[in-house]
């Protein structure tokens, strides 16, 4: 993670567990990192609209939830990366367990019956994101954060695995390609921590224009909403099979 900034802005001094790469209040007073917050709009308007077209379709509220918890995440993200504050931190990192419980619910209920609710399922994962909510509200730790995400997502990436490889051989090029999507922004997401001094020197000596590319943090907001819509789209196919 990069260290605060000098610079301060609109939001005053950061609050948050976590600074990323991106130089803060270097292209607007009002945003604290510019560009890790505009690129949260792939995860905004697309899924509201993809919400709303999927509730006027009739298909099953699951596929409105998983819009929606894509959209709460932008949202929380957005207003995260334009605050810095340690309360809006929360509301992206928070959505984040709560949206990928409704993931793994959902993928994993693919072969029921429709609209058919498996309570258990419901019980267990709410179960876990409440717990995992109160322990990082008391334990203000990210990595904890980090390695709930990794194992909700963990569970998605071994049953997608699964359905593509054994049961529907011929969804593997989709299914892949939403797995990849996600790994390329995840590896982008840890180029961007790691070598962030260099990344910072390099946007040093390029135009704002060109050095807008290396922000690999926008680039992990744009890939994981692409990826995510791909995987509702695997979830649907799968489920109409």
């Amino acid at each position: 993670m990069a260290p605060a900034a000098d610079r301060t802005g609109y939001w005053g001094t950061p609050t948050s567990t976590l600074d990323w790469c991106e130089e803060n209040y270097v292209v607007s007073y009002y945003i604290a990192e510019f560009w890790n917050t505009v690129s949260n709009l792939i995860m905004i308007l697309p899924p509201i609209y993809g919400a709303i077209q999927t509730y006027k379709d009739g298909l099953e509220v699951r596929y409105v939830w998983s819009f929606l918890g894509i959209a709460a995440v932008g949202i929380g993200s957005w207003s995260f990366h334009m605050t810095l504050q340690y309360e809006m931190q929360l509301l992206d990192e928070l959505p984040m367990i709560y949206s990928c419980c409704i993931f793994v619910y959902c993928l994993y209920e693919c072969f029921k019956q429709e609209r058919v609710v498996n309570h258990l399922s419901v019980t267990l994962l709410l179960t876990f994101s409440i717990i995992v909510s109160v322990v990082y509200l008391i334990w203000k730790e990210p990595v904890f954060h980090q390695v709930m995400y990794a194992v909700l997502v963990a569970f998605l990436v071994i049953r997608s695995v699964f359905i593509v490889t054994w049961v529907y051989p011929w969804l593997r090029a989709l299914g892949f390609t939403s797995l990849s999507v996600f790994l390329l922004g995840f590896v982008l997401w840890n180029i961007d921590n790691i070598f962030c001094d260099s990344l910072r020197a390099t946007r040093q000596r390029l135009p704002p224009v060109v050095g807008a590319v290396t922000q690999l943090h926008a680039w992990w907001h744009i890939l994981t909403g692409l990826g995510s819509y791909l995987h509702i789209l695997l979830r649907y196919v799968t489920m109409k099979n």
